[in-house]
């Protein structure tokens, strides 16, 4: 079986909002293994949608559609299915009952515009919403299209997730006969040429089933290795025989075969040596930090952090010497080292981080550009401070992502060399 998947809203193509609804149901859909052909977005206009909606179906067996299903005039997904298909509508007594009994329940009466949320199309299989009014439908759409399936879910994220879990999923896992196994593989320090050329053998002997595919994104790039097949077991092993492939040649860029962060990664690898860490920060202005603790149970390993953007800051809070700044400048490997020495003094920590850069668009000079970072890592048992500096191109907010990325990237790499 293959899907497809619209989005019905024209504050999709308006770039007013992003689709988050097509990624997750791609990824769910693979987990009962069906895979992803094609993701559209649609205009709120019915011919559009009549025009989409019947392309779609003529190539997918399953068509899942997000949006267009509320009470208000721009919501008029349902009457282009009806259109399309040239069914009549009919009330849902399990749809009708389920909302009357949510909105007694919250006092408020149940208006025709409420109760219109209840009718369906003809000959739909009902999905219940258990966190919204707009009840959703399965459709096998007749011989015109194969028997077919269309799938009509609300726009809200909450409403159409419980709907994929509860209803859909379920469904469609029966009529399923393949399996589908997708291994993330997330790298360090590597740019994506460099990594296709270190791995191209392994690349151009996939076994049947088999895809990889690379994902660059601001600090790097992935890779994820997809394998399809109809047998558990040969699937699972064709995806694993890669991956280690992949692995054992370019394992020292490697920190996750896994869907976590790199904060998750150092996360754990602290915790399970019992290790602390702090960070004292300049140009990521408490970024590396933010990180850090957007893990739950970060308060297990990460003790605090410091920023210090003005040299004032350097001084008066870390105890940076004034004659290194003057001698250096801010910006320099002397002062980066020096930070995280006073941070690691400071805080106790087993670790300690520091950033000093220029992130633009202004401060640069020929010497010192835009886009230059200076990291260091002090490290407590050994009495080592290692510092490196780095040169970026990008926009403020990109080159504040990178450096944080470099500065946990050193953190990861001294806690990967103390195994």
């Amino acid at each position: 079986m293959r899907a497809e998947i619209v989005s019905i809203g024209d504050e999709l193509l308006k770039g007013q909002r992003v689709n988050t609804n097509a990624a997750f149901i791609a990824a769910a859909l693979a987990g009962i293994g069906v895979p992803v052909g094609r993701i559209i977005s649609c205009s709120d206009l019915e011919q559009e949608m009549v025009s989409v909606l019947t392309e779609s179906l003529e190539r997918a067996d399953i068509v899942l559609v997000t949006g267009g299903l509320g009470p208000t005039r721009d919501d008029r997904t349902r009457n282009a299915v009806q259109e399309l298909l040239g069914r009549g509508l009919e009330l849902s007594e399990e749809a009708y009952l389920n909302l009357a009994n949510r909105m007694k329940q919250r006092g408020v009466g149940l208006s025709d515009s409420l109760r219109d949320q209840a009718m369906v199309i003809e000959g739909s299989h009902v999905i219940a919403n258990t966190r919204g009014t707009a009840a959703g439908m399965i459709i096998s759409c007749g011989e015109r299209f194969d028997h077919h399936y269309l799938v009509l879910m609300p726009g809200v994220p909450s409403e159409m997730q419980a709907m994929m879990e509860l209803t859909v999923l379920p469904y469609f896992a029966a009529h399923s006969t393949t399996v589908i196994c997708h291994t993330p593989v997330k790298t360090l320090a590597i740019g994506e040429s460099t990594l296709a050329a270190m791995i191209v053998d392994i690349e151009d002997h996939l076994p049947a089933g088999t895809t990889l595919a690379y994902l660059p994104h601001a600090a790097g790039v992935n890779l994820m290795i997809s394998t399809i097949g109809r047998n558990k077991e040969e699937v699972d092993r064709d995806n694993r025989t890669i991956v280690d492939s992949i692995v054992k040649r370019a394992g020292k860029y490697i920190f996750a075969t896994s869907d976590v962060t790199l904060e998750e990664t150092i996360g754990a690898m602290l915790s399970a040596k019992g290790l602390t860490v702090a960070v004292a920060e300049s140009c990521t202005g408490g970024l590396v930090a933010s990180r850090l603790t957007d893990v739950p149970g970060s308060s297990l390993y990460f003790l605090q952090g410091f920023v210090v953007y003005s040299n004032q800051a350097k001084q008066k809070t870390l105890g940076v010497e004034k004659e290194l700044i003057e001698r250096f400048g801010a910006v320099s490997d002397e002062v980066a080292r020096s930070m995280a020495q006073r941070c690691l003094e400071k805080s106790g920590a087993d670790f300690a981080v520091a950033t000093t850069g220029i992130a633009g668009p202004s401060g640069g000079s020929t010497e010192k550009p835009v886009g230059m970072v200076c990291l260091a890592v002090a490290t407590k048992s050994s009495g080592t401070v290692l510092s490196k500096t780095l040169f970026m191109q990008g926009d403020r907010e990109r080159n504040k992502f990178r450096f944080s990325e470099a500065a946990l990237r050193e953190l990861w790499e001294c806690l990967r060399d103390q195994q």
